[in-house]
């Protein structure tokens, strides 16, 4: 075989060790974003490990002096096993551990090392294939372009259609059937014994990936399962998020990414709060905006009101919105609510859908996940308020779901504070909502808004589980808070300080 041939099987290497590599980073990445938490941290954390075990790789490259073929072989097969088995370990540890960052920045140098050992091993064997000005830049090109296509798969492929637990197998067995290919074309520059010996590995190595492609469903679920107290029913990876459904006797409760959005228990402790109080003192109700919700709980509620004559639902999530239209659980809870004629549902972000629309809101909901990290913490900034604020009616009303006044103390007053500075009168609300703790929100106006407001509701013609009269009274009533507000900075895009201030809430106790 030429040596033109041998050189282009080599490259062709490269370029699926760029493309797996740079997949793996991005695996590993979500991985730590969704078990540890801080998506923005987690990237840049796992990038910048990776890379220096890069480095590190390159170095120890040079202590191989002999058979760098079946050593670059040899790597290929161990890089094979370990991207396939990253997210099926990584959730095996979650569930039975609180060690799994361990596990995801252990992975991390791993990977990174044996991805910096290829591309030495790669350019020391196509030196004899090709003159050193070609061989240096061939490689280092085709590596490079292999990244990038492994990026578009991730984002448009791997990640919406594949998932976390079948990316990794496509890597594996992409890594192993092109360095399988390439031990065939260059199996003459190996001994006859190692050559025996990577035979074997090659066969040992494709039954295991096959073997955990086959159980990786069952196996990832068993290790969620061991995280969740009641039996999983629904688990799905979306392009954004983990969402997860659990059964508790004749109850069902919504995880996203691991943290409780609702139980089925006693959803109403929230939603009913929520919504009567802001449509109780708001005289104007033809056009509401709901920011998240995808679960259809707030839309159930406003229905109950005639005069509301167009809701608009704005989550980012196509598979949440599914969920609240179609799945069996959800259209029971709501009563089908998000297929109701009243009701226009928008898959997109909420920042994006405000600086874009041209309408004016009565009433404008926010129930959004908690802001645990910077990508959430976008939706509770004074930008994001200001956009509100433009966008709802001088006489109208906004309110948004605000964490724990409990549990993460500095989070809601500065949720509060930033409200505020955008110019808005605000009035802090909670209720004790049983599965989730102390619950609260903030409804805000462009006039000043009172305790003494809520009071006068009237809820008379309204069917309610829980909410009345008095218990409206309490939604107001405050103790002095737990730490020290003072001190508490307003929340921007370019000085976020929300979700700081989330994670140093005194989480243990819930």
């Amino acid at each position: 075989m030429s040596n033109k041939r041998k050189s282009f099987v080599l490259k062709t290497a490269l370029f699926a060790t760029g493309f797996s590599g740079i997949v793996a980073e991005y695996i590993l990445s979500t991985l730590a974003s969704y078990f540890i938490g801080n998506a923005i941290l987690q990237f840049t954390l796992i990038v910048s490990i990776m890379l220096f075990a890069m480095g590190l790789g390159s170095r120890l490259s040079k202590s191989f002096n002999a058979n760098i073929i079946f050593y670059f072989v040899i790597t290929e097969l161990v890089l094979s096993v370990l991207v396939s088995f990253s997210a099926i370990a990584s959730y095996l540890i979650y569930g039975f551990t609180n060690v799994s960052w361990l596990v995801i920045y252990s992975l991390s140098i791993i990977i990174g090392l044996l991805i910096g050992l290829e591309i030495p091993f790669a350019t020391r064997i196509n030196n004899d294939f090709e003159e050193l000005r070609l061989n240096i830049s061939n490689i280092l090109e085709k590596d490079y372009y292999g990244s990038l296509l492994g990026g578009l798969f991730f984002a448009f492929v791997g990640l919406p259609h594949l998932g976390l637990t079948y990316t990794p197998f496509v890597l594996g067995f992409l890594n192993l059937i092109i360095s399988f290919w390439l031990f065939y074309v260059l199996r003459s520059e190996i001994s006859k014994t190692l050559r025996r010996l990577v035979t074997i590995l090659y066969v040992s190595v494709f039954l295991i990936i096959l073997a955990g492609l086959i159980f990786a469903k069952p196996l990832v679920l068993f290790g969620e399962q061991a995280k969740y107290k009641d039996k999983i029913v629904f688990s799905e990876q979306t392009k954004y998020q983990k969402i997860v459904i659990t059964k508790w006797k004749e109850w069902y409760s919504l995880y996203i990414n691991g943290n409780q959005q609702l139980s089925t228990f006693d959803e109403y402790l929230y939603h009913e709060p929520m919504v009567h109080t802001t449509l109780g003192v708001t005289k104007k109700k033809d056009n509401i905006l709901i920011l998240g919700g995808g679960d259809g709980c707030i839309v159930r509620e406003l229905l109950k009101y005639e005069d509301i004559v167009k809701i608009t639902l704005v989550d980012l999530d196509k598979k949440m919105l599914s969920l609240g239209k179609e799945n069996t659980i959800f259209k029971s809870l709501n009563n089908n609510a998000l297929n109701n004629s009243k009701v226009s549902t928008v898959v997109g972000d909420a920042f994006t859908f405000l600086e874009n629309t041209k309408s004016i809101y009565d009433v404008i909901l926010v129930d959004l996940p908690d802001p645990n990290n910077i990508d959430l913490n976008k939706l509770y900034t004074k930008e994001f308020y200001n956009l509100c604020y433009k966008r709802l009616d001088a006489k109208g009303t906004f309110i948004t779901q605000s964490g724990s006044p409990y549990y993460a103390t500095k989070a809601f007053y500065c949720i509060n504070k930033t409200l505020q500075s955008s110019g808005f009168y605000t009035l802090p609300m909670h209720n004790q909502v049983l599965t989730l703790g102390e619950w609260g929100w903030i409804m805000a106006k462009k006039e000043p808004i009172e305790s003494s407001d809520l009071n006068k509701i009237n809820l008379s013609s309204i069917e309610l589980k829980w909410l009345n009269k008095s218990s409206i009274t309490a939604l107001t009533s405050f103790g002095k808070p737990l730490i020290d507000t003072t001190g508490i900075k307003v929340n921007t895009i370019f000085s976020p300080k929300l979700y700081l201030y989330y994670q140093e809430g005194n989480w243990d106790l819930y």
